[in-house]
């Protein structure tokens, strides 16, 4: 054997364990990918959805397909995520309720820390205290003035018993050691219609559900439910500079199961965080009334961490029980 042929056939053997390692990874994707969202059509979270899959879809040369799965305050959806092969060809996108699941619904095992592996957090959705444009409160501190001058008495509504919206009001009560009665209705939209029509007192959901109302005229922002005031509302307080702790974070995520390979969630990841920046995806998060955060898995592992053990709290503090 000449040197030539030699060394062709040694560089071969030394390159054959990188080759056998290689083909062992296929590429991901390699198959079309589902998007299961955990709510119904057409709301903020699914125009997120779908703007972001068009844009995986761009980058990663596969179709990433939107479902819908709602039902149960979100588990449905979530159970399938969780249930799907960890194969990178199922993810969740799911809203703040992730982390609510395991305290409303304790026998199902869906704890998010334990159940799914964390992708991104995907938007911020600031959450807002609301009354009618007629009320006689104008700030949270007549609110709380008049709650605790007739304990019971103030009512405020929700989209339902469980949701992101009666647990930020349950927080609120909480935190101000309120007695305060919550009105359950089904879904947002008719609980503002409530709200201005004069059944209920205020209305704690998100500025997407609230601002359109404020800015006709039918209700009054008090304040915002972050840890500090909103750049784009500067003159409304956070509720904490009144109510001290009360923080209410409401958010898009997504997650995948628990098994999916890390170097799977890092590309979804580091795909997702390409596209945080373009103008597009800017506008029609802004939109959508989010802002677009699309992080890696740390920053959703850590909000789960801290967001799971306060929605424990509040529903065994307070007894909420889902039907």
């Amino acid at each position: 054997m000449n040197k030539a042929s030699r060394r062709v056939l040694l560089g071969s053997a030394f390159a054959l364990p990188f080759i056998t390692r290689a083909t062992a990874q296929p590429a991901w994707p390699d198959r079309p990918v589902r998007i299961i969202i955990p709510f119904g059509a057409g709301g903020p979270i699914d125009l997120v959805g779908r703007l972001l899959a068009e844009h995986l879809k761009e980058r990663l040369g596969q179709p990433f397909i939107i479902e819908n799965r709602p039902g149960a305050g979100g588990s449905i959806g979530i159970h399938t995520v969780v249930q799907s092969p960890p194969d990178g060809t199922a993810f969740v996108l799911t809203s703040a309720s992730l982390a609510s699941v395991p305290a409303l619904y304790p026998n199902r095992g869906l704890d998010p820390r334990t159940a799914l592996a964390p992708v991104s957090l995907v938007a911020d959705i600031p959450t807002a205290m609301v009354v009618r444009a007629a009320s006689p409160y104008q700030s949270v501190q007549d609110v709380l003035n008049a709650a605790r001058a007739d304990p019971g008495r103030l009512t405020y509504g929700s989209g339902g018993v469980g949701s992101s919206n009666h647990l930020s009001g349950a927080l609120f009560a909480l935190a101000a050691n309120l007695d305060l009665t919550h009105v359950s209705y089904r879904g947002a939209a008719p609980a503002m219609t409530a709200l201005y029509a004069g059944e209920i007192d205020m209305v704690f959901a998100s500025t997407v559900e609230t601002l359109p109302h404020v800015q006709g005229g039918r209700a009054r922002l008090l304040g915002v439910a972050g840890p500090r005031r909103l750049p784009a509302l500067p003159d409304t307080p956070a509720i904490n500079e009144t109510v001290p702790g009360y923080v209410a974070l409401n958010w898009y995520a997504i997650a995948a199961p628990r098994a999916t390979p890390p170097a799977i969630i890092a590309r979804m990841a580091e795909t997702l965080g390409s596209i945080r920046d373009l103008p597009d995806v800017r506008t029609r998060f802004a939109a959508a009334g989010t802002t677009p955060l699309l992080t890696g898995p740390a920053e959703l592992a850590a909000l789960l961490e801290t967001d799971v053990p306060q929605w424990q709290r509040v529903v065994a503090a307070t007894g909420i029980k889902v039907e």
